[in-house]
């Protein structure tokens, strides 16, 4: 029986997970954490969560959200997660809690079921071979899951692949390469830099110029609250980015992204832009970085410059329902 979320099926179904959802390299939860990443989440929704119970126990959970002010949110619901058990992993187990999602989305007036990393439910995960490294979200579905394998039997079309790359930045340099071609654009007008308020401007027509709504929300209330950022500045007026500089907790370097507006490219300012921020994140003692990037974008040649290696791949994924 697949039943709407209650509060009293919480313990069971971290039990579950911790069982589970481990295997595919996901983090335990705690009540605490599944408080934080569940329960008190804005786009949580018991409507859109759901519970197997086979003879009165907890054998599965699905979650999904939507949003109209989620990118896609118009007409995309957002697949968190679905799990379940060993003893009842069945194909006829996942197609009914996968149809109770895409039925709660049709609901609520989408078209479609997607699986991407602007889900608003962050599911962080461990880092193989790591001192429990991790990243704090899966911006997918892990290729190596039996989930992934069950979506493509199921109609799930396989949009993209993301990379999930890690660099131990113990020991990490900026090679003579990376120096060499800062003095080369040092020479054409061009710094890299952390963002100075008193002498930098334009961060929010950069933000806007790369028309991302992401990095605008969360670059531009870093720079507001006078988080570090690196930049990139033409005669001081900010061109580029990459960042915030943050040392999370668990000693992970936090990353929004890096970008350098179209017209001030072919000038190096990508790869400085990256290395220099890896060198600010060594600088206020932070252990390791993990990122994920597209398989076919270019930057993915800068992370692997500086180091970073893939270690894991997850797919972005969806099915259009048929209307």
């Amino acid at each position: 029986m697949i039943v709407s979320w209650d509060d009293a099926y919480t313990q069971s179904v971290i039990d579950l997970w911790n069982e589970e959802a481990v295997k595919d390299g996901y983090k335990e939860l705690s009540p605490a954490s599944f408080e934080a990443i569940f329960l008190s989440n804005p786009y949580f929704d018991r409507s859109k969560t759901f519970v197997l119970l086979v003879s009165d126990q907890v054998q599965g959970f699905a979650c999904g959200c939507t949003g109209d002010d989620l990118p896609l949110g118009d007409v995309a619901g957002y697949i968190t997660c679905l799990v379940l058990s060993s003893e009842s992993g069945s194909d006829e187990n996942y197609r009914r809690m996968l149809d109770a999602l895409e039925m709660s989305f049709q609901n609520a007036g989408k078209k479609q079921a997607d699986i991407l990393f602007f889900n608003p439910m962050l599911l962080p995960w461990y880092i193989l071979d790591t001192p429990k490294h991790e990243h704090n979200n899966a911006p997918g579905v892990p290729v190596d899951s039996r989930l992934y394998d069950f979506l493509l039997a199921e109609g799930y079309t396989e949009r993209a692949k993301q990379c999930a790359m890690y660099l131990n930045l113990t020991g990490f340099t900026i090679p003579q390469e990376i120096r060499a071609k800062e003095d080369k654009a040092a020479a054409q007008g061009y710094k890299v830099e952390l963002f100075d308020p008193e002498r930098h401007f334009g961060v929010k027509e950069m933000l806007n110029g790369f028309n991302n709504l992401l990095w605008q929300k969360e670059i531009g209330q870093c720079v507001a609250d006078s988080v570090p950022v690196v930049i990139a500045a033409y005669k001081d007026q900010v061109i580029g980015f990459a960042g915030p500089v943050i040392r999370q907790a668990n000693g992970r370097g936090y990353f929004a992204g890096i970008g350098v507006l179209p017209e001030h490219e072919g000038h190096g300012l990508g790869s400085i832009l990256f290395f220099k921020l890896c060198e600010a994140f060594q600088a206020i003692e932070t252990d390791y970085m993990s990122l994920y990037t597209g398989s076919t974008n270019p930057a993915i040649r800068i992370y692997e410059k500086a180091g970073f290696k893939t270690v894991k791949q997850f797919s972005i994924m969806r099915r259009e329902f048929v209307q």
